[in-house]
């Protein structure tokens, strides 16, 4: 009688053994090696096309949709006032945008165009003013001139002119100064003295070669010294004394 074998003792043989030469194969398993030469490699020998790029490229990308980042600027002061003068007009003669800031533009030309025109004129009427005067209408003689100038150009001065203006001013004694130096240039011119800064009144009366004129001389001379050189106001007597004295000087000469 055959002995009967268990099934569940073959089943588990059969796994031992499975395991095992699983096992076995692993452990004693090798790693194929695969061996490559020359020939195997391949050249690509392909030509690359070169790329070549536009030199002004950068100014094709300038435009607003292609800037990212915008620089947020402040308003100057000068448009801050027109765009109050803007909703001014607005305001005042209920005028669209459009309209209100064309007429703030025709106010500003205009503005503009009256100062220029303006200062051109004060500046022309300065230098070719007729009466010698400045443009807020006062006279310049002292100013411009000094009596250091007047006595330095005295061949260059215009003494009739200068005594005109200088008596409409009231200053009688600067007056008889100029008809005093009226003289001396006259004299100069008709080659009577020999003109010189530094001389005195006394130089000049020396060389006077006319006894009358002489004479005339000494007496204007004591009274412009008795006038300009004098700490007192004259009275209008003494003034028209002098004053006829200087012409008759004058117009001996």
């Amino acid at each position: 009688m055959e002995p009967k074998v268990n099934k569940y003792f073959l089943v588990l043989l059969f796994l031992i053994s499975f395991t095992g030469k699983a096992t076995d194969s692993l452990a004693t398993g090798t790693k194929k090696v695969v061996h490559y030469t020359e020939k195997d490699i391949k050249i690509d020998q392909e030509s690359i096309p070169s790329v070549h790029f536009d030199n002004n490229f950068k100014s094709k990308y300038k435009s607003n949709e292609f800037t990212y980042e915008f620089e947020s600027t402040s308003k100057s002061w000068w448009d801050r006032f027109v765009e109050w003068l803007e909703q001014l007009f607005k305001d005042i003669f209920g005028l669209s945008s459009g309209v209100s800031s064309t007429a703030v533009d025709w106010t500003i030309n205009i503005l503009a165009t009256v100062i220029i025109l303006l200062v051109i004129y004060l500046i022309v009427k300065s230098i070719l003013n007729e009466e010698g005067q400045w443009v807020f209408g006062k006279s310049t003689t002292k100013k411009i001139i000094s009596h250091e100038d007047i006595e330095r150009n005295l061949r260059y001065i215009d003494f009739e002119k200068l005594i005109k203006d200088t008596l409409k001013s009231g200053d009688n004694r600067l007056a008889i100064r100029y008809y005093y130096l009226w003289i001396l240039k006259k004299m100069s011119e008709k080659s009577i003295i020999d003109w010189n800064q530094e001389k005195t009144n006394s130089d000049y009366l020396y060389e006077i070669k006319s006894d009358v004129l002489r004479k005339d001389f000494e007496y204007v001379s004591y009274l412009y010294n008795y006038i300009w050189y004098g700490e007192f106001e004259i009275d209008n007597a003494t003034f028209e004394h002098a004053l006829q004295a200087l012409e008759k000087t004058l117009k001996s000469i």
